[in-house]
């Protein structure tokens, strides 16, 4: 399940900009993969600050997310021609996710599970020979 949707995109901006960032053929109509390509790709970023604070996929998504995945995903769809709000609010984006990333900003979201980490115990074997720690010339 992608972060965003285009539903959320549509709410967020609007159908008519989304329209012209989906219809790269220009006849009209959203060409089929732009948005799957862009969630994906907003997906791997999102995933990447994320992977070692929160267990992943986030389920439920928390609302910032969504806005997060929103601004990039529309920042990556302007292409070369994002007007400098769009890259304001994609720079704003990058930098909640740093902090998100750093524990600055919590998700409250389950953190991921330590592989091998059980709590138990640990035991240290005798050394087979006493160790000498004497000077060093």
């Amino acid at each position: 399940m992608p972060y965003a949707s285009l539903a959320d995109l549509k709410a967020a901006y609007g159908e008519r900009e989304l329209n012209d960032l989906l219809d790269r053929g220009g006849d009209g109509m959203h060409d089929p993969g732009v948005l799957a390509a862009a969630q994906a790709d907003v997906d791997a970023e999102i995933d990447g600050y994320l992977a070692g604070r929160y267990r992943l996929p986030l389920d439920p998504v928390p609302r910032i997310m969504v806005r997060i995945a929103c601004d990039i995903m529309r920042y990556r769809l302007w292409s070369e021609a994002a007007p400098e709000m769009v890259r304001e609010r994609y720079q704003d984006a990058r930098r909640l996710l740093e902090a998100i990333a750093a524990g600055r900003v919590r998700l409250g979201a389950p953190a991921p599970e330590q592989e091998g980490l059980t709590g138990g115990s640990m035991e240290v074997a005798p050394a087979t020979r006493p160790r000498d720690w004497g000077m060093l010339a």
